[in-house]
C-alpha cells in the first residue's frame, strides 16, 4: 500500500514538474502566436539556419517562436516530456551561429539523454534519475549549432504504436484525440505534426518512426544501423541487438528532412559515436525511369481501403509518367514478423523487468508478456489449437514461435536472420529494383486502447527492421469516411488480421493522414529521399499532394 501511494506520488510530481517548468517561462511564450512568429515557423530548416548564420535572425527569436507553438501542441495532444526551453535559452545565446543548424530547435523523444533531465521513457522509477552528460547525439546537434528545446511522449517499454504510460499520461493524435500519434515516438510526431517544431528525433526497432510518420502525417526515413548515432541513450531494452534499434530524424517537410539528414552527416558522425559507420552524405542521381517493386500485401494482414488507396495513388502517378511498376513476391514477410518476434521476445521481458508493482503497461505488451511467463505447454496447446481447430496456421506459427530463448536458441535465430536477408539480397537483385513501395501499416492511426488487439500487425515495418533496410514514410491522402468503407464482403484470413479490423472504422478516422513506405537496400538513405522526392514531385504536379491540418 505505502509503495503504490509512492508510485502515485511519483506521476504526480513529474507532471507538476513538467507544468511548472511551463509556467516558470517568461510570460511571451503563454501568449499567442504573432505574425512574426508565424513568419518564422513557416520557413525551412535550411532558411532559418541562413538567416541565423547572416545575423537577420537571433537563435532567441526562433526559440520562442517555437517554444509557443510547442506549448500549444502540448496543451492540445499532451506530446511533451521534458520542457527545457529555460536551459534552451542560455543554449540559443551560445549556439554555434555558423553551423549547419545554426539556431534552429530540435525536439526529442524522452529516450535521448540531455544532462540534467531525466529520461525516465515512462518507468516511474526512473523518474529523478536526470543524465549526467548528454548524449553523442545532443552533443553533435549542440556543435552543429541547434538548440534541443523539449523531449516527447513514448510508451512505457516503448514496444507500442500507442504513446502513454502513467508518468506522462497519453498523446492523442492532432486529427483526432480518440487516435493515436503512433509509438513509440508518438509524442514526436504528435508535436510536429501539430507544427511545434520541425526538427525531430525517434527511434525504431519495429516501426517506431515510420508509423508515427503515417499515423501523424509527417516525413522520416529509417537509418540502417550504424548510419545514425545511438550512444549514450536511455533504453528500457540495452544490449538488444537481435534486432538492432535505430536513431533516425523525423521532420514535418520533406525539404527539411533532407536538410536535417545532411546537417547530421556533415558533422562526422562517426567522430562522436563509434557505433556509427564513416559514410559521408552522398550525391545520388537516378535515372529518368526507375523499377518500384510494389508489395501490395504482406500476407498476414490486408491494407485497409485507405491505405491501399494512398498506395494505388502513388502507383498511378509513377506510371502515368513512364516508371516501371510491378508487383512482387519476395521471400515471406510473414517469416520476417515471426523471426523478428522470436529475437525480440527476451527483450520484451527485459523492458518490462522496470515496471514498477502497481504501473500500468501497453495492453499488447502485456498480453505478450503474459505469454511469454506461461510454462511452454500452454503456448503448444494454444498453438495446436489456432492450427487444427480454428484453421489459423498464420497466427498459430506465431504462437508457436513465442517463448524465451535461451543462448544457442538465439544463436541459431541470428543464423536463420542472415539466411532471411540473403534470399532478399539475392531476390532484390535478381528482380533488378530501384525501390520497393508497400504500406506502412495495414490500417491508419488505431483509437486509443486497440493496441491490445493491433500489437501483432506490424509487419510492414518489422519486416525491414529485419532486414535492416533504409526505408522512408511520406504522407500521401486523408482517409474518407465515403470511399474508404470496408467492403460488406470482408472477411478476415486469420485471427491477426481479425484482431486488427476489429478497430477500422472509416466514419471514424475520416480526416486521419496516410502515408506510404518507399524501402531502398542498406545504407541507401540519401537514395531513399530521392525516390521520396520523386513521388511528392508527382503527386504535387498532378494537383495532389498532401495538406497539413490548420493548427
Amino acid at each position: 500500500m505505502f509503495s503504490y501511494f509512492a508510485f502515485r506520488r511519483t506521476c504526480r510530481t513529474k507532471q507538476q514538474e513538467r507544468e511548472d517548468r511551463i509556467q516558470r517561462l517568461p510570460a511571451e511564450y503563454r501568449s499567442p502566436v504573432t505574425a512574426h512568429d508565424a513568419q518564422i515557423l513557416g520557413r525551412s530548416v535550411s532558411a532559418l539556419a541562413a538567416s541565423v548564420r547572416a545575423g537577420e535572425l537571433d537563435p532567441g527569436e526562433v526559440l520562442v517562436a517555437y517554444g509557443k507553438k510547442a506549448i500549444q501542441a502540448h496543451r492540445a495532444t499532451n506530446c511533451l516530456t521534458e520542457v527545457m526551453i529555460s536551459k534552451a535559452e542560455t543554449w540559443a545565446k551560445e549556439c554555434n551561429k555558423l553551423g549547419p543548424l545554426a539556431g534552429v530547435p530540435v525536439s526529442m523523444k524522452d529516450t535521448v539523454g540531455v544532462a540534467g533531465f531525466d529520461s525516465c521513457i515512462g518507468y516511474s522509477a526512473w523518474v529523478g534519475k536526470p543524465f549526467q552528460t548528454d548524449a553523442a547525439l545532443v552533443k553533435l546537434l549542440r556543435d552543429a549549432g541547434a538548440v534541443p528545446f523539449v523531449k516527447t511522449n513514448v510508451p512505457t517499454t516503448l514496444l507500442s504504436f500507442e504513446s502513454t504510460s502513467d508518468v506522462w499520461g497519453r498523446t492523442t493524435n492532432p486529427y483526432s484525440q480518440h487516435h493515436s500519434p503512433g509509438g513509440s515516438t508518438g509524442g514526436e510526431a504528435a508535436l510536429l505534426a501539430f507544427g511545434g517544431s520541425r526538427l525531430g528525433i525517434g527511434t525504431d526497432v519495429a516501426g517506431s518512426v515510420r508509423v508515427p510518420a503515417h499515423y501523424s502525417g509527417i516525413y522520416t526515413i529509417k537509418a540502417t544501423s550504424s548510419r545514425f548515432l545511438k550512444a549514450g541513450n536511455a533504453s528500457g531494452m540495452a544490449g538488444q541487438e537481435g534486432i538492432p534499434p535505430v536513431y533516425s530524424p523525423m521532420t514535418r517537410t520533406l525539404e527539411d528532412l533532407e536538410t536535417f539528414w545532411n546537417a547530421v552527416i556533415s558533422m562526422k558522425p562517426w567522430e562522436y559515436d563509434p557505433y556509427c559507420a564513416p559514410i559521408p552524405w552522398r550525391s545520388v542521381e537516378l535515372p529518368k525511369t526507375l523499377k518500384w517493386g510494389v508489395m501490395w500485401d504482406d500476407g498476414v494482414v490486408a491494407p485497409s481501403p485507405a491505405c491501399s488507396r494512398a498506395l494505388r495513388q502513388v502507383v498511378s502517378a509513377l506510371q502515368a509518367n513512364g516508371h516501371e511498376v510491378i508487383a512482387i513476391d519476395p521471400p515471406s514477410p510473414f517469416e520476417a514478423l515471426k523471426l523478428g518476434s522470436q529475437l525480440l521476445a527476451n527483450a520484451c521481458l527485459t523492458a518490462m523487468a522496470h515496471i514498477s508493482w502497481w504501473e500500468s503497461n501497453d495492453p499488447g505488451v502485456a498480453r505478450g508478456a503474459f505469454a511469454l511467463r506461461l510454462p511452454r505447454l500452454f503456448n503448444k496447446v494454444h498453438a495446436w489449437f489456432r492450427r487444427y481447430i480454428l484453421r489459423d496456421p498464420v497466427y498459430a506459427d506465431l504462437i508457436d514461435g513465442w517463448h524465451v530463448q535461451d543462448g544457442q536458441q538465439f544463436y541459431a535465430l541470428i543464423g536463420r536472420r542472415e539466411e532471411y536477408r540473403g534470399r532478399w539480397f539475392e531476390y532484390w537483385k535478381r528482380q533488378e529494383l530501384d525501390f520497393i513501395l508497400t504500406v506502412p501499416n495495414a490500417l491508419p492511426a488505431m483509437r486509443h486502447g486497440d493496441s491490445k488487439l493491433q500489437w501483432k500487425s506490424c509487419g510492414y515495418t518489422f519486416l525491414f527492421n529485419v532486414l535492416d533496410y533504409s526505408a522512408g514514410v511520406l504522407p500521401i491522402t486523408r482517409v474518407d469516411r465515403t470511399i474508404d468503407v470496408l467492403p460488406s464482403t470482408y472477411k478476415s484470413r486469420n485471427g491477426i488480421e481479425a484482431g486488427a479490423y476489429q478497430g477500422y472504422n472509416a466514419d471514424e478516422m475520416h480526416g486521419l493522414p496516410v502515408g506510404v513506405q518507399i524501402v531502398g537496400r542498406r545504407f541507401e538513405e540519401e537514395k531513399v529521399l530521392e525516390g521520396m522526392k520523386i513521388i511528392e514531385g508527382l503527386l504535387r504536379d498532378h494537383g495532389g499532394g498532401y495538406m497539413y491540418g490548420d493548427f
